[in-house]
């Protein structure tokens, strides 16, 4: 069975376009592969973070995973911190990747040219190697991730490449070369008030994203408020009526009906009564996923599962980073 690894940052609640593009996929491939999927909380201190907040939003992001659907019993779910080779594997990518490949990774040339190079850690730049960890330590075959995060596979796959080549003895690879997954509808969730740009937690309009944690009333009143066109025609056209189509995606992806049948099912129809049925099926999908997330936040439940899950990554991630170890000649070669 092939293995998938994927992961999400603890930076804030989740999104509609996190669980779309994301989550949702998540709960689907766990019947189909053997899956890790981890809370990569060590990413999420590349930028400031309050170490209480960060921590509430650890155990609320893995509440999320479990509510969502995911199943401890058909998936690994665990912290990244927990897993001391994220850190160790790390190091080794590093040291086997150059400094040109790392500037070119598009956060850090956006981040270093908004705040100047002096004015970000050395975290961003070199994070991109412990998200290659993170990737070939559970010997991942495919990565789901959006096509926004398709450059950090790219860096995956050439350090893969690199390091069988280099190290790897009697035509034995070291390292398993992983492949992008991208879902075929909701991979990029837009904004809902600037629907050229991705839907994100960090917006400083609250109103262009809807958190998985919203009440009712707050989605209701989001939606209604998406910026569309003055055409008042449903019709998906990504290119002229960005707007339009990115509401669109949002209501295949949560219904599991097709683009082309929303377009003419409200045919003849205005915005106003699409959105406010949009509106509608977001709630009835957040509503159940909620009631489970508070109920397993504080619980001896949750702990457990990452307990089990941290020991159960623990067992498979060691094993490859001694291979790893191994290959460069770190420390005494283990015995068998």
């Amino acid at each position: 069975m092939e293995t998938i690894f994927s992961g999400i940052q603890p930076s804030g609640i989740p999104t509609i376009g996190n669980y779309i593009g994301a989550m949702k996929q998540f709960v689907a491939l766990q019947n189909q592969y053997t899956c890790y999927f981890c809370i990569v909380d060590e990413h999420a201190i590349t930028v400031p973070q309050d170490p209480q907040k960060l921590r509430q939003q650890i155990r609320g992001l893995a509440a999320l995973y479990l509510a969502v659907g995911l199943d401890p019993k058909k998936a690994t779910i665990f912290i990244q911190s927990e897993v001391s080779a994220h850190a160790e594997a790390a190091w080794i990518i590093q040291c086997n990747t150059t400094i040109g490949e790392l500037e070119r990774m598009t956060q850090f040339k956006d981040k270093s040219q908004k705040n100047g190079r002096t004015g970000v850690s050395a975290g961003l730049l070199t994070y991109p190697p412990l998200m290659v960890g993170d990737i070939i330590l559970y010997n991942a075959n495919l990565v789901p991730v959006g096509d926004d995060q398709k450059q950090h596979l790219e860096l995956t796959r050439d350090f893969v490449e690199r390091f069988n080549k280099r190290y790897a003895q009697k035509n034995q690879e070291i390292l398993v070369m992983p492949e992008v997954k991208i879902p075929e509808q909701g991979g990029r969730v837009m904004s809902l008030q600037d629907p050229t740009s991705k839907m994100s937690k960090s917006d400083s309009n609250p109103k262009g994203f809807i958190s998985m944690l919203d009440e009712p009333a707050v989605i209701r009143k989001k939606i209604k408020s998406a910026v569309t066109d003055s055409t008042g025609i449903i019709e998906y056209d990504p290119e002229n009526k960005p707007g339009i189509s990115n509401l669109l995606s949002i209501f295949s992806a949560v219904t599991e009906r097709s683009i082309d049948e929303l377009v003419t099912a409200y045919e003849g129809k205005g915005y106003g009564d699409f959105k406010g049925d949009l509106a509608e099926a977001v709630v009835a999908l957040l509503a159940p996923i909620q009631e489970r997330y508070n109920q397993l936040l504080n619980s001896d439940e949750l702990d457990d599962i990452l307990d089990n899950g941290a020991e159960q990554a623990r067992l498979v991630a060691n094993k490859t980073l001694q291979r790893m170890k191994n290959a460069v000649g770190l420390g005494r070669k283990k015995r068998r």
